[in-house]
């Protein structure tokens, strides 16, 4: 299938700002991509580029005082196949076996604070069968204790919070069940992208990007979706990282007011 996805940011900002841009297709999906997803300013400004330690696309500019919007679009080419799931039967690697690339995802991270959860965490799924089967009893578990509500949103809420409020959005749910795995000696990694509604009933509710996670599971790295806990259709990624705070959309590095968002993806005949 062609899935035309896209974003747009509108900013007020008191005086010109210096920013860092997360809203490129991740490049392991660069050549699905039908043209470029290029990114575009109103009014337009310089734009450097470089890769993060993660392989990110991260775009730096500064935003000039008063009105500015950037935002990308472009069309993708999808297989149309939901998310693949691993057998339940699928074990987990010894962490004296690891990759050296995962350790990173194991650790305690800055929203992913495995040292508060990891008593909580062994009790809760200490007599789980190691692996695949461990990752979805912490899914289904997570998925069963946020409540999902956009009112409650708030960027500095941790993993350890998001448990003990019981409510939160996607990247509350992401959040802990990365930590949640981390704590079992399960790596796994914060991702960020699009995931419209593609296959799913309406009503719809408005555009957003959406947080997932991937786990490594004897030796390769699996989609985890806790916040719908289902193999979803047409998820295209943007960016990984530890947690949240290596992946945001826009990095400001001075105050700015958020006059208008949109993302969209859609399904193209």
């Amino acid at each position: 299938m062609r899935i035309r996805l896209g974003c747009r940011f509108d900013l007020n900002l008191p005086q010109p700002t210096p920013m860092i841009a997360l809203l490129n297709v991740h490049f392991s999906r660069a050549s699905d991509l039908e043209y470029p997803d290029h990114l575009v300013t109103t009014p337009p400004v310089p734009l450097t580029a470089y890769r993060d330690g993660f392989g990110n696309w991260c775009t730096r500019f500064v935003a000039p005082q008063g009105a500015f919007s950037i935002g990308t679009q472009a069309v993708i080419r999808d297989d149309g196949l939901p998310d693949v799931q691993p057998p339940l039967s699928l074990g987990q690697t010894p962490v004296q076996f690891l990759p050296d690339e995962t350790m990173p995802f194991l650790l305690g991270s800055r929203y992913c604070d495995t040292d508060i959860l990891s008593n909580e965490a062994w009790r809760l799924f200490e007599h789980t069968p190691p692996g695949a089967a461990r990752v979805q009893a912490i899914c289904d578990f997570v998925h069963n204790h946020i409540t999902f509500d956009y009112m409650q949103a708030r960027s500095t809420r941790s993993a350890s919070e998001a448990y003990r409020e019981g409510v939160g959005v996607c990247r509350d749910y992401t959040h802990l069940a990365i930590a949640f795995c981390r704590c079992m000696n399960i790596p796994a990694r914060y991702c960020t992208g699009y995931l419209g509604d593609i296959g799913m009933a309406p009503p719809y509710p408005p555009g957003d990007f959406a947080a997932f996670m991937e786990v490594w599971l004897d030796g390769a790295w699996y989609v985890y979706d806790p916040r719908n806990n289902m193999p979803r259709i047409g998820r295209v990624l943007m960016a990984r990282g530890r947690d949240a705070a290596d992946v945001p959309m826009l990095q400001s590095f001075g105050q700015n007011e958020l006059a208008g968002f949109e993302v969209w993806t859609d399904e193209e005949s």
